[in-house]
Order: structure tokens, then C-alpha cells, then sequence
């Protein structure tokens, strides 16, 4: 089964990736989140919750934004990576990564 990510940085700066079951074998929920915590350190992102607690959203988000559009326009192996990460630890069959808006639908 293959699930669909899209990383959306406004209207018509969207960028589709699917992610199949063999860019997945292996992966577990824990190794995903172990690959955006270190991405999100790497980065050196915000929190977005001022008591520190990060969540896997708050994660993924602020990942994609830091990472940079650039990134996720050239579907580079990086940009595959954090769609099938973000697949693993969400789970869903289809989902939107709206770094303009901070949601996850």
C-alpha cells in the first residue's frame, strides 16, 4: 500500500510525494521519530510550545519549514525521506503537510 504526502508552502507550492511500502521496510514509528527529532536539532528549530514538550506535529512542521521549500522543489533524497518518515509516524494513507498555515491534515 503506498500513502501520499503532500508539503504545501502556499498556494500553487505544493509538492507531492509517494511513498511506497519498500521506501518504508524497517522503519519503525520510533526510528521516524528518532530521524525528525535529529533533523529538527540539525536545524535548529523553534518549538512552537513554550513548555518545551515537542510533539510529532510540531516536529514534522517546523522540519519542513526549516528545511526549506528548496528542498521538497527538487524531490532530492532528503525531501523523500521526510515524506516517508512523516508517512511512518503518522500513519495515514494521504496527508498535508501545511507549513504556510502549521496544520497537518
Amino acid at each position: 500500500m503506498s500513502q501520499h504526502v503532500v508539503v504545501s508552502f502556499g498556494a500553487g507550492r505544493e509538492y507531492e510525494f509517494t511513498v511506497h511500502e519498500a521506501d518504508t521496510v524497517g522503519l519503525a514509528k520510533d526510528q521516524a521519530r528518532a530521524w525528525l527529532s535529529q533533523e529538527f536539532e540539525t536545524l535548529e528549530c523553534t518549538p512552537s510550545n513554550p513548555m518545551g514538550k515537542i510533539l510529532a506535529l510540531d516536529m514534522i512542521l517546523n522540519v519542513a519549514k526549516y528545511g526549506g521549500e528548496e528542498r521538497f522543489r527538487q524531490a532530492g533524497e532528503w525531501a523523500r525521506r521526510f515524506a516517508a518518515v512523516t508517512a511512518v509516524a503518522l500513519g495515514r494513507p494521504v496527508l498535508k503537510v501545511d507549513v504556510a498555515n502549521f496544520v497537518v491534515g
